[in-house]
């Protein structure tokens, strides 16, 4: 049975791979070919997935882990930052849209509860699909980006209520009481779980961030951990990952674990995609062909209407309310379970389901073009979207980071390129994996990120596009050839110092693009033959050579000493 298993996802994962490199021949988004794959797969086209529930259950490993890095970038910087326009947005847009259905589905003759099923499912958009637009397009650190990931995790709480709410309606009825201890519940657990990461994980952050390897799966644990708990207190996995993720934002080393579990989210959430589109059914499409087109045209257009007005009146730019408009220009996998509720509930039909299920495959599948190719979209609009903005508008910046200067590696030297960049720059940065060089930084409130500068992931993150200075103070020559390599690619006019150990490596570093490569021997070899050559053979001179340098180290040792007593 278990190889059996094994080799259906296999085949699974191989299929998905042949249409998703013809996707990317075709210059086309590969969340569509995930979901194209699923269908074939599935029952609709050749029905060769047999064990549905199994690669269900990868996939919901994968929202687990979206929602959990998701959590880890939530920072109170950022809420602070876009908070309160994601709370107005996101809940405008719900109001407005639920209004917006309810019409539509009253005007194709749906009774009451039916409508309000439909409108309701409309108003949700899907957070990992448009997170993993952002993250392919690397914008989800921009303004709109941050703003639209905010709104859609606004629509998942609505959301969660929502689905309690329809739980609670079996017998056309709903419970207060229920929702309320339910709610309370969950107020609870998630200051249960903010007090343990802080009093208990934070004290241990040097300890698990000694070892890589011991990091990674720690993250795993709680991420999964935590999901499963809210999950046995009657709350959703994806929840429960998000306030483990919120829970390690402010940890040195939250950093370092999202660039470490990227590479398993990425798998897992194919394995979603694939297993969503398995789902889809087309028996009866012709029957509620119209009806699909009227509700798909109220999600794709009507929605990013709905977003572009509310932030045009909150003072946004137009353009930055388009693109995070276009964010909710689909339903979600939240819909599909409100409306299954609904079903099981007995208060709608499978045709409504159907509908529903159609509407999902339409507006999935064009959005992700819509926000792909958004700047040429909105290229061809921006003429007429000048109605959304008012005269005067607030001041907007990018929330990519971006740094003059980036150190990596701060002990054995580093901490003086520190003292000189201090002095040049307004924006530096330390990158170090050595937890006794972070608490170092932490104390002396040095800039700073925990990770491995050559993780290509986390250089991404740093925007090194703007970087005027990068300086490697680390020792390792492949370690030193791979940042040259990715910096020079990113920035053709950054200055690049770096070490090497030899003049063959030095030549080669050279000729990657460094701008000046340091040879710790040659360089002490060079300063003592300079003295020496001015010097001679005078004693009382390398006595006073001697002094000078014995000042030095005893200041630094005394700086670091004083340091140490204050924290």
């Amino acid at each position: 049975m278990a190889i059996n298993i094994f080799t259906e996802i296999s085949l699974v994962i191989v299929f998905a791979t042949v249409v998703a490199m013809l996707m990317k021949r075709l210059k086309q988004p590969l969340i569509i070919g995930h979901i194209i794959s699923g269908i074939l797969l599935g029952p609709a086209v050749f029905s060769l997935i047999k064990s549905g529930e199994t690669i269900e259950l990868l996939g919901s490993f994968g929202i687990a882990l979206l929602l959990f890095l998701v959590g880890l970038g939530l920072n109170p910087r950022i809420i602070k930052e876009v908070g309160k326009v994601s709370v107005l947005t996101g809940v405008g847009q719900i109001i407005f849209t639920t209004l917006a259905g309810l019409a539509v589905s009253k005007l194709f003759g749906y009774p009451l509860i039916p409508s309000l099923y439909i409108s309701v499912a409309l108003a949700f958009s899907s957070t990992i699909i448009i997170l993993k637009l952002l993250t392919d397009k690397k914008e989800h650190n921009k303004l709109y980006g941050k703003i639209s990931i905010g709104f859609l995790l606004v629509q998942d709480v609505v959301a969660t209520i929502a689905l309690l709410i329809a739980s609670a309606s079996g017998a056309e009825s709903i419970d207060p009481a229920s929702i309320a201890i339910l709610l309370v519940r969950g107020i609870g657990l998630i200051g249960l779980t903010l007090l343990f990461s802080h009093f208990v994980l934070k004290p241990m952050g040097n300890f698990l961030s000694k070892s890589q390897e011991m990091l990674f799966l720690f993250a795993i644990a709680w991420g999964f951990g935590v999901a499963s708990l809210f999950h046995a207190a009657g709350f959703s996995l994806e929840v429960g990952a998000l306030v483990a993720g919120v829970s390690l934002a402010t940890m040195n080393y939250a950093q370092e674990i999202s660039s470490r579990l990227r590479p398993l989210r990425d798998f897992f959430i194919v394995v979603f995609f694939i297993a969503l589109g398995s789902k889809l059914n087309f028996d009866g499409v012709s029957s509620i062909f119209l009806q699909t087109i009227g509700f798909s045209t109220l999600v794709l257009i009507g929605n990013p209407i709905i977003v572009i007005s509310i932030m045009g009146m909150l003072g946004f730019t137009k353009k930055t309310g388009f693109k995070a408009g276009l964010a909710v220009a689909q339903i979600s996998e939240f819909s599909l379970i409100f409306i299954l509720l609904g079903l099981k509930n007995g208060q709608i039909s499978e045709e409504v389901v159907s509908l529903i299920t159609f509407v999902a495959i339409a507006t999935i599948a064009i959005s992700s073009y819509m926000i792909t190719y958004s700047d040429g979209l909105y290229k061809r609009l921006e003429k007429y979207l000048t109605i959304f903005e008012r005269k005067k508008i607030r001041s907007e910046f990018e929330t990519n980071t971006s740094y003059e200067a980036i150190l990596v590696g701060y002990r054995k030297g580093g901490s003086g390129f520190v003292k000189v960049l201090k002095s040049l720059t307004k924006k530096n940065l330390v990158i170090d994996y050595d937890p006794e060089a972070i608490e170092e930084l932490d104390r002396k409130q040095i800039p700073y990120i925990y990770g491995d500068a050559t993780d290509p992931e986390l250089l991404e993150e740093l925007n090194i596009s703007k970087t005027k200075l990068v300086i490697s103070h680390i020792g390792d020559f492949d370690s030193n050839r791979q940042i040259v390599e990715f910096v020079t690619q990113k920035n053709q006019n950054v200055v690049i110092i770096c070490h090497a150990n030899t003049a063959h490596e030095a030549a080669e570093l050279y000729g990657l693009g460094a701008s000046y490569v340091m040879l710790p021997h040659y360089i002490g070899s060079e300063k003592i033959s300079a003295f020496i050559k001015r010097n001679g053979f005078k004693k009382t001179e390398y006595r006073k050579f001697k002094d000078k340098h014995l000042g030095q180290l005893q200041h630094n040792f005394e700086a670091e000493e004083l340091a140490k007593v204050n924290s």
